[in-house]
């Protein structure tokens, strides 16, 4: 639990108990200018604001790579980094990186929430031991159920049928790889009508989302028969907390979000809204069917040889989809997060450059304005190649939101 101390006139955090695995490393004006001016020169954009460059900076430092489980049983593994990166003006850029075996999204808001109540008046809640305790040990019972046939069969077919996929084009198979984030808002008005169209519909905006972004790789490939049918993958992640037995609250840290794979296929002359319907669907109905607890075992098993074996594994093959979702997105008052953190930005997400996909999407609504990090893995996509694909996906919102308006008149 994080609790204010105010002494000798300033105020100071300290964190109650104290965690053991936690490096704070804070660098002067000197030594951020400094990084920043040798990230630009090495940077593919000069466009880009202090916040983002240090985000993809940070997105791509990895202490835990050299982890052992002796380095553990030494008290040698950190799970929490944070540097502080002082800029001109009195103004200075937070980065905090955890360990994804304690942190999910979840966590991460929770995280903030806490911030911004030790900030305010009231202590924050605090987060729950319990949350140490392992998703598959949570599972309900019989929800999980399968045959060692089935595992045999769900795991073979998991493999074969990506090789079926199409995928987004690569532009550099060499590496090594990064990961880099394209950022897209929307009004609030526009965010408004995609709420509403969404639930006129009985679906999530993580279908639209979905919707737009294969309607965008669809139209990029500029395929010389406009009947040719394609196939994608597309990963729904949930937070599988309320599921459990016994039921998580959002305060228990950890990671508990599960991953349903759902394939979608597509076709010139695709409607948004139906093709969202469809992809939502999809995803709903394996949910229904356990999908989010029968498979967690098959999808790890594969994940953990992929990344052991990583030169073994065709490039293709290190993406898991052609882009992720998360089946809620984040809800925030930014007047909130400004009056208690005096935050003018804040953005979050994860790498993705080993294996994951081409594009996972990071939505919050702020302020009722839909703002999305998109995180794709650096040289085998481009900077430019993204930025034109997300400007298409937001065309084909602004043309969803059309059609909606006009159905309402």
């Amino acid at each position: 639990m994080l609790h204010k101390n105010i002494s000798n006139g300033s105020t100071t955090f300290i964190i109650n108990p104290p965690v053991p695995h936690f490096h704070l490393n804070i660098l002067t004006l000197s030594a951020t200018s400094q990084l920043l001016q040798t990230l630009m020169a090495h940077s593919s954009s000069t466009s880009l604001s202090p916040l983002h460059i240090l985000l993809e900076h940070e997105l791509n430092i990895n202490e835990w790579s050299g982890f052992t489980s002796r380095s553990l049983s030494k008290g040698g593994f950190y799970i929490w980094f944070a540097n502080l990166y002082t800029l001109p003006d009195q103004r200075w850029i937070l980065v905090m990186r955890f360990h994804t075996a304690v942190c999910d999204r979840t966590t991460a808001v929770s995280l903030l929430k806490e911030l911004r109540e030790v900030f305010g008046e009231n202590e924050g809640e605090g987060f729950k031991e319990e949350g140490n305790m392992a998703f598959e040990e949570l599972v309900p019972a019989g929800k999980a159920k399968k045959t060692m046939w089935g595992h045999g069969k769900d795991m073979v077919a998991y493999s074969v049928n990506s090789f079926r996929l199409s995928k987004l084009k690569f532009k550099d198979v060499k590496g090594p790889y990064r990961s880099e984030v394209v950022r897209f808002k929307m009004n609030a008005q526009q965010t408004q009508m995609l709420l509403v169209g969404c639930k006129s519909r009985g679906i999530k905006l993580c279908g639209v989302l979905v919707s737009a972004m294969l309607l965008a790789v669809y139209s990029s490939r500029r395929l010389p028969n406009k009947n040719k049918r394609k196939k994608y993958g597309v990963i729904f992640l949930n937070d599988c907390r309320s599921y459990l037995q016994p039921a998580l609250s959002h305060q228990h840290f950890g990671f508990y979000h599960s991953a349903i794979n759902t394939v979608q296929e597509m076709k010139r002359a695709e409607n948004l809204w139906d093709l969202a319907t469809r992809s939502y669907t999809s995803f709903a109905s394996a949910k229904n069917n356990n999908k989010h607890f029968t498979d967690v075992a098959d999808l790890n098993y594969l994940m953990s040889k992929a990344i052991d074996n990583p030169s073994l594994t065709p490039k293709s093959s290190l993406r898991t989809a052609l882009v992720t979702v998360f089946e809620d997105p984040v809800i925030e008052m930014a007047s909130e997060l400004s009056q208690d953190l005096l935050l003018d930005d804040y953005v979050g997400c994860a790498s993705v450059h080993g294996v994951g996909p081409s594009i996972a999407i990071f939505d919050t609504i702020v302020d009722g304005q839909l703002d999305c990090l998109c995180v794709y893995p650096s040289p085998l996509h481009s900077r430019e190649q993204i930025q034109e694909l997300i400007a298409n996906m937001q065309t084909n919102l602004v043309d969803g939101i059309k059609m909606e308006e006009q159905l309402e008149f």
